[in-house]
């Protein structure tokens, strides 16, 4: 039975080395974004008149239907207005920044989440699959037996597999949860979309109480007004109307596949997990080339050389 097992870990990991290894890539980026901008926003001070002030001054018709703050990178973005429907805001200057021609962290950032989501070419599905065979992978794993740790690459490949075995099951499973939008913490509270105030008065309702250098988004998600807020590591989203701004159920399926749910520790602990990934994928295919290249060739060498005739 083991060597079956074998086999098919070993050949599910080729058919899904590509998009497996966008995933973990990907992931191992998308790590470090809430490290980031929890470090950026704890130092970061921002009064609810700041940002009002600036949507008086740039969308006086009140265009604007989203923004976003990246701490990590000292900018304020509003979506819905400017030449090409978004605008960047220096928060050390209050004033718009051209950043068309330069990469930002953020763009960096954005780029992998597509890739992360969707895969190239929009292809979810193939998302969903290569995630669905790394939790196979996993299963096969730990039905192949005990591992045997000892200091060779197959020693630690077994050794990280079985070590970080729960953080590594982990990853996947909340991966599909998200996929799936199946969410822990509950349902959002329903919401009235007559009483969904505009963006400026959005942000004055939740200004009233906190700073908002811990904002991280303000926008619309389904008919609803939330607002992500940092507070002490933790990313809280809250649901916003005229009638007042509630505080929603956690999503533990977002915050444990994000690491964002239980301050710098959460973040640390799915970095760690795209490393661990990344071992495995470069011990294991590192295995499977010397299984069958390596010994291919020294199998070559072994065989002694055809005899010669005498008239040659």
């Amino acid at each position: 039975m083991k060597p079956l097992l074998l086999r098919l870990h070993r050949w599910t990991t080729l058919v899904f080395a590509v998009p497996l290894a966008v995933l973990i890539v990907t992931g191992l980026v998308l790590s470090l974004e809430p490290i980031l901008q929890d470090k950026g926003s704890r130092s970061l001070k921002l009064p609810a008149s700041e940002i009002v002030a600036l949507l008086d001054k740039h969308d006086p018709e009140g265009k604007a239907r989203a923004l976003s703050v990246r701490a990590y990178e000292n900018r304020l973005n509003v979506q819905g207005i400017g030449e090409d429907g978004s605008t960047d805001f220096d928060l050390a200057t209050k004033t718009p920044v051209d950043d068309s021609e330069a990469t930002m962290l953020s763009d960096i950032f954005g780029d992998m989440r597509r890739l992360h989501e969707h895969f190239v070419f929009d292809l979810e599905w193939v998302v969903t699959a290569s995630t669905i065979a790394m939790i196979v992978l996993m299963l096969i794993g730990v039905f192949m037996g005990w591992p045997r740790i000892r200091n060779t690459i197959s020693g630690w490949h077994q050794g990280i597999a079985w070590v970080l075995l729960p953080l590594l099951v982990l990853s996947p499973v909340t991966g599909l949860m998200l996929a799936f939008r199946i969410n822990i913490g509950g349902a959002l509270p329903p919401q009235d979309k007559a009483a969904l105030p505009k963006l400026k008065e959005a942000v004055e309702m939740l200004g009233k109480d906190r700073d908002l250098g811990g904002l991280i988004w303000l926008r619309n998600r389904g008919g609803r007004l939330l607002a992500r807020v940092n507070e002490d590591g933790v990313f809280r989203v809250y649901q916003v109307s005229r009638q007042g701004v509630v505080l929603t159920n956690t999503n533990w399926s977002r915050g444990l596949h994000e690491g964002n749910i239980a301050g710098m520790w959460t973040g640390i602990m799915v970095l760690v997990t795209s490393l661990a990934f990344i071992g495995l994928m470069a011990t294991g295919l590192t295995i499977w080339f010397r299984r069958t290249f390596l010994r291919k060739r020294n199998r070559d060498r072994s065989r002694p050389a055809p005899a010669q005739s005498p008239a040659e």
